[in-house]
């Protein structure tokens, strides 16, 4: 197991490492952002002086190498729009957004076991049809409409939620003031309903539909005739044999949507306002903010490979068939 886990680790600093790569070259073909820090007018002299303290005169590849250097030692630079570290800016944002994608995950994974359970007991009926038809329109919508309905039916013409707007939770939990914390939860769910529903559904669907084929396969393995045979009520031989062994392919899609919902949420944010990490690389990518948006991107790609890491070592625990070489 340790030389897995070491193996795995080796092969993801890889990842980070191209990651990285593929990130810087891709901001700085966009051409010179030390305009940004300093404005247009000001005189050539004061424009050179800062792009040389910035080290955007150097070429690429030293500039790279600095950034490497920078994140090895935890330093991913100063953000150009806010003059702070980048890093303190993201993690401050970080909570906001980790709320929104746990509430999202929460709704999508609490729906989509019962319906994927509930469309293979019933497969072939009305009931099946229903669920499947509802799980493709969901897959289609895009996300920004899908939020921009929301806004202008729930919450302009409604007025049932709030368009926008942020109650933590996650914050004052970390910093030790639970009281603040739980007393914040019910405020927090009308604010976090809107956009959760709008990221959530689209995995609802495509979950759905893989426990509904998971389910089905297993449905029609022996042992599950035979817990049937011996008398077993169906909930019971759903819940202890069919939904145990179904449940492989199922996590190894839920650990990775929860990183597709962490990163994936820049369009939501924006459209509800919403002050997480999303919402700020957005206005990153528009000010030309390179650390920003690099200190972004290296903390997303370093939670998609904890988790790939984390579903990987869930393998042997819900599978005992499962060895990891």
């Amino acid at each position: 197991m340790l030389a897995y886990v070491m193996k795995r680790l080796s092969q993801s600093l890889m990842v980070i490492l191209g990651v990285t790569l593929i990130t810087f070259l891709a901001l700085h073909l966009g051409g010179d952002p030390t305009y940004l820090f300093i404005g247009e007018m000001a005189s050539e002299e004061a424009i050179a002086a800062t792009r040389a303290k910035l080290g955007f005169d150097r070429p690429l590849h030293e500039q790279y190498l600095s950034f490497l250097g920078g994140l090895v030692r935890g330093d991913f630079g100063n953000s150009l729009t806010y003059r702070e570290p980048a890093l303190g800016v993201v993690l401050g944002q970080f909570p906001a957004t980790l709320e929104l994608t746990v509430f999202a995950m929460l709704f999508a994974t609490v729906l989509a076991v019962p319906f994927g359970v509930f469309a293979a007991l019933k497969r072939g009926t009305t009931v099946d049809g229903g669920i499947m038809i509802f799980a493709m329109i969901g897959q289609s919508m895009p996300s920004f409409w899908l939020g921009i309905m929301l806004i202008l039916f729930v919450g302009l013409g409604l007025r049932w939620l709030p368009i926008s707007g942020h109650v933590a939770v996650i914050q004052p939990f970390l910093a030790g003031d639970l009281a603040t914390a739980f007393k914040n939860i019910p405020s927090a769910v009308k604010y976090l309903l809107m956009p959760s529903v709008t990221i959530a559904l689209f995995s609802l669907s495509r979950n759905a539909r893989l426990i509904r084929s998971s389910m089905l396969e297993v449905l029609s393995q022996d042992y599950v005739r035979t817990a049937r045979a011996k008398g077993l009520a169906v909930p019971a031989v759903v819940v202890r044999h069919a939904l145990r062994n179904a449940w492989l392919p199922v996590v190894t899609m839920f650990g990775l949507e929860f990183g597709f919902l962490l990163s994936g949420v820049v369009v939501v944010e924006t459209i509800f306002s919403w002050p997480g990490v999303g919402r700020l690389v957005f206005n990153a990518i528009n000010q030309r903010d390179i650390p920003l948006v690099q200190t972004a991107v290296v903390i997303f790609a370093l939670v998609f490979v904890l988790l790939n890491l984390v579903v990987d070592l869930l393998y042997a625990r819900l599978d005992p068939r499962v060895r990891l070489e």
